[in-house]
């Protein structure tokens, strides 16, 4: 069988995925080590029964629902080609908008920056890799997605970025950061997407977060304020519902120019907001 014959076997996934082509490309780049370019450039090639085996075994796990990025073991985010496992989320296209933000801000050129419960490291990654003269640090609950940022960090060669375990702020010392981000659990314990699509395979301790999906929100955002300079800017990622809420939570807090940004889809994504300390008695 060749390339081309492979690949018409996408139609399996149809059901599933509305990228079925582009989730079997991907499996075969995978197997043959090449790019995409490559499938499209020699679609006659033969292939050996062995990378057929592979990739047959591959697309069933894929038809259960099991993720792409599990399946080949990364994840593109940002510029960057980043290492997944089934300890951490799979870094997303709308957690980019985070990362946009961040950059648009005014912040000194060598910000101190605090990313938290990172996951794979992407959001701290990518500023890092954008900002080479911030200090960059990253936490994280579980001790596999803390191995696993640090392994990222490493392929990406960036020497401003660390990286230690920690529940939120709990493993903090005290100190003042220029701008803190997270994209925490956010979803409701009952949220019946929880039994479908790719997420049934993901952490559920990235990804729920109380019956209402606020509860690490508002320990975040009440305590950040303990952990910003004068001046200093929280964002973090949230449900598309949840957009009312946070920013009560941001005002709440304190927290001045309190902002909502949509994502591609023109769903509310992300809040932002400045906080300035009050003036001491």
């Amino acid at each position: 069988m060749n390339i081309s014959q492979l690949l018409q076997s996408a139609v399996q996934l149809n059901h599933l995925s509305d990228t079925s082509r582009l989730d079997c490309e991907l499996l075969l780049c995978y197997l043959l080590d090449v790019d995409r370019t490559y499938l499209k450039t020699w679609p006659d090639r033969e292939l050996s029964e062995t990378i057929e085996e592979q990739f047959q075994q591959l697309l069933q796990r894929r038809i259960i629902g099991e993720p792409v990025a599990y399946l080949i073991g990364t994840q593109g985010f940002w510029t960057l080609d980043l290492k997944v496992s089934a300890d951490t989320l799979i870094p997303r296209p709308e957690t980019e908008l985070l990362v946009e933000a961040a950059l648009e801000l005014e912040l000194p050129q060598q910000a101190k920056v605090l990313d938290l419960g990172t996951g794979t490291g992407a959001i701290a990654l990518a500023l890092a890799t954008e900002q080479s003269r911030w200090q960059v640090s990253a936490v994280d609950l579980m001790p596999g997605a803390v191995q696993l940022a640090k392994e990222n960090c490493q392929r990406c060669q960036l020497e401003n970025v660390e990286i230690f375990q920690s529940h939120w702020f709990a493993d903090i010392a005290p100190q003042s950061f220029d701008l803190i981000v997270s994209n925490p659990p956010y979803i409701e314990t009952d949220d019946a997407h929880l039994t479908q699509g790719d997420v049934r395979f993901e952490p559920a301790s990235a990804l729920v977060s109380g019956p209402q999906g606020l509860d690490d929100l508002r320990l975040l955002v009440a305590q950040s304020v303990n952990y910003l300079v004068d001046c200093g800017w929280l964002i973090v990622e949230h449900g598309y519902q949840q957009g009312p809420a946070v920013r009560d939570l941001f005002e709440q807090a304190g927290f001045a120019l309190v902002e909502t940004r949509v994502d591609l889809n023109n769903l509310e994504r992300i809040t932002l907001g400045r906080y300035s300390r009050p003036p001491a008695h």
